[in-house]
């Protein structure tokens, strides 16, 4: 039961990682090409549009770019640090 406990509090830190860093990026984005700018919230859970089909792939999203993102700042600091 802890494992699961553990697995789903690992999956809501990097959900919300994702999440802040597709913001971010979107945010940008959406600034230099001038459109409309969604919520944090839209980011994190997904668009609250009932013709929206596709809820979960918001949140593996979010996983898969905060896994990705922690792996690449943890081997940034290692490298920075043998040098």
């Amino acid at each position: 039961m802890s494992e699961f406990i553990g697995f789903v509090l690992i999956e809501i830190i990097f959900n919300f990682i994702g999440a802040v860093i597709r913001w971010l990026f979107g945010n940008i984005w959406r600034t230099i090409k001038n459109k409309r700018k969604f919520k944090f919230s839209e980011y994190l859970n997904a668009p609250k549009n009932p013709d929206h089909f596709d809820n979960q792939a918001h949140e593996t999203n979010n996983v898969i770019i905060g896994v990705v993102s922690t792996i690449v700042i943890i081997l940034v600091v290692v490298l920075v640090e043998r040098l």
